[in-house]
């Protein structure tokens, strides 16, 4: 983090302090925020980003050499409860009196995704007269910006899973053509291979579905029940990865195909409603940006979950609009596109990363269907750096 403008941005939201926590990993964002993947840590540390004056850690006596060294700030050391207690009392004690202090927590935990302090710890920070606030805009401006580095690396990884996703439809045109059979896992396999080969990684296999199984948002492929697809079938295919370095962006996409020249109509029709609602959500981010306002992101997700209701099928989509996306995890810390799951009010500043991906979902009649893009909050505006899906993919 760049402290000095962390504590500029601090002294405008009127806040003496950022106090970052974490036990066992339990708050990832605090552990991205000071670079510490890897380090093995077992007991409780603090780290206090004040208004004024250098950050202060507090850590156990038996971690205190073992805490990355490149980590700014005076160093505190605690061994009994009795001494952690001591080591916080002076860890806030140079901030102004009842001080508000931002930590990764939400009211009533309306964005569970940062609510990461545990309550026993919340009791205890207040027990020290310290009014905790949460910490969610501070995360997004300076945990969640992407470098021009993270940008080019999204960029990369758009490309390969791009051409893989390509090459799994044609390896599934090849092998129909051929009478071999074909399965979803063995798509999946092959997938897991491109991304090998183009020196990408992922945090999990992607999800081939086939007619009824796209009608599941979060499908998985079976070895033990594994699916063939054949000529007149559905095929969805939602793939994710980033480079092979830790701060590379990830990229995610999904698209729909049908095994045939002639998609049925009805393939077709939710097919149509659900583009046209991914489109209507860059449009209104477009449209925001050239009026010089930035939306929150619920706004875009209603704006989407709207154009979807008025057509029929508002029951039927099932799951936020969009989420954020980071380099440590495709599911970022950052606003997700959500008036649904959640009542997202982040604001979708410069910088940011997310995904639109509505989808339509009908198991019962065999159907799914959800279209994915990933778009950039950049000083251009809102850019999309993939082909966009703009017709069922014909397999034949």
């Amino acid at each position: 983090m760049d402290i000095a403008a962390l504590q500029k941005t601090l002294r405008e939201e009127r806040l003496d302090g950022w106090l970052l926590y974490d036990f066992h990993g339990q708050n990832p964002t605090a552990r991205d925020a000071l670079g510490l993947g890897g380090h093995m840590l077992t007991r409780r540390w603090f780290y206090l980003v004040p208004v004024e004056g250098p950050p202060r850690l507090l850590v156990h006596a038996i971690e205190l050499g073992s805490f990355p060294k490149d980590v700014p700030g005076e160093r505190l050391a605690y061994t009994s409860w009795q001494s952690l207690r001591a080591g916080l009392e002076r860890l806030v004690g140079a901030l102004p009196p009842r001080p508000q202090v931002a930590m990764e927590y939400c009211p009533l935990a309306t964005i569970p995704y940062l609510s990461r302090v545990d309550a026993g710890t919340l009791e205890l920070i207040r027990a020290l007269g310290v009014s905790v606030v949460s910490s969610a805009e501070l995360v997004q401006r300076f945990l969640c910006r992407w470098s021009p580095h993270q940008l080019a690396s999204h960029v990369r990884a758009l490309r390969a899973i791009d051409d893989a996703k390509d090459a799994a439809f044609e390896q599934i045109g090849l092998a129909q053509k051929a009478g071999r059979e074909i399965t979803e896992t063995a798509v999946q396999r092959f997938l897991m291979q491109e991304f090998a080969r183009a020196r990408l990684q992922t945090d999990h296999a992607p999800i081939v579905a086939v007619n009824g199984h796209a009608g599941d948002p979060h499908y998985e492929p079976s070895e033990t029940r594994p699916t063939p697809i054949r000529k007149g079938d559905l095929v969805l295919i939602d793939l994710w990865a980033k480079g092979e370095k830790p701060d590379d962006a990830y990229a995610d996409i999904t698209w729909v195909a049908f095994c045939g020249d002639r998609p049925p109509e009805k393939l077709q029709e939710i097919f149509s409603v659900t583009a046209g609602a991914r489109d209507a959500g860059l449009a209104a981010l477009r449209e925001a940006w050239a009026a010089k306002k930035v939306l929150q992101g619920c706004e875009v997700d209603r704006v989407v979950r709207d154009h979807i209701a008025a057509r029929g099928y508002g029951d039927r989509f099932l799951h936020r609009t969009g989420h954020s996306i980071g380099a440590s995890n495709v599911h970022g810390d950052g606003a997700n596109l959500d008036d649904l799951e959640t009542h997202d009010t982040r604001l979708l500043i410069e910088g940011l990363a997310f995904s639109i991906e509505p989808g339509i979902y009908l198991p019962e009649q065999g159907l799914g269907v959800r279209s994915e893009i990933d778009v950039v909050m950049t000083g251009d505006g809102p850019q999309v750096f993939s082909k966009v899906q703009e017709e069922v993919v014909r397999i034949s």
